[in-house]
């Protein structure tokens, strides 16, 4: 895996390049502001970028605008995006975008190596992740669907997983409940939100988007 990451802290950025190289990818550029990392991703076309929300020039979410430009002119680049705090609006407009090779994590995820790994493997294997506190945030947040406040809680509780970016078997493992159950759950899910079956759409990612809009 070819990994660009964007960081303008040195420390961050070094630390990041180095549990990535230590997983076993390469890293193959450094940037530490947003239109630098646009420049790296143009000119080594990774499989993944790491980069954070805030960078130079503005120090505002210049690295979330540069992922969204990057996600729109090369699809095929998975985009990660770490942040301090938990941003809802951040993570929302990331995945309007789309679901597929898309994350976003608290830095403090960083601090379990073998978890974070993990994350940057799925992401850029094509799932999504999705920070836990960004989907505790957003399940918080005033009901304006009515068709969402139709799911039961255990439904909420399997969309709220499926917006992490879970399988049905990690939902089984998490709420422990049979594969089936899990199926069943997310069949009534797409049934409530009235997602039907269609070739040209993914009813997984139209729910998560219409959970995470709300």
């Amino acid at each position: 895996m070819r990994v660009v990451i964007g960081e303008d802290q040195a420390l961050m950025r070094e630390g990041l390049a180095l549990l990535i190289e230590q997983d076993g990818s390469e890293v193959v550029g450094r940037a530490a502001d947003a239109p630098d990392l646009l420049r790296k991703v143009g000119a080594h076309r990774p499989d993944l970028v790491v980069a954070d929300i805030r960078m130079p020039p503005r120090n505002a979410d210049d690295g979330l605008r540069a992922a969204l430009r990057i996600r729109a002119e090369h699809p095929e680049v998975a985009v990660l995006l770490l942040s301090q705090h938990v941003q809802r609006s951040y993570a929302t407009e990331l995945v309007e975008q789309g679901t597929v090779g898309v994350g976003y994590l608290l830095k403090q995820r960083v601090a379990d190596v073998a978890s974070f790994t993990a994350d940057l493997r799925r992401v850029a294997a094509g799932g999504c992740v999705l920070d836990p506190e960004v989907v505790a945030t957003m399940m918080a947040r005033p009901r304006r669907d009515d068709l969402l406040d139709r799911l039961t809680p255990r439904q909420l509780e399997v969309l709220a997983l499926m917006a992490e970016g879970r399988s049905n078997v990690a939902i089984a493992e998490r709420l422990t409940l049979t594969k089936k159950a899990v199926a069943r759950h997310v069949s009534h899910i797409y049934d409530t939100l009235n997602l039907e079956l269609a070739e040209e759409d993914h009813r997984r990612v139209l729910a998560v988007v219409r959970y995470l809009s709300r």
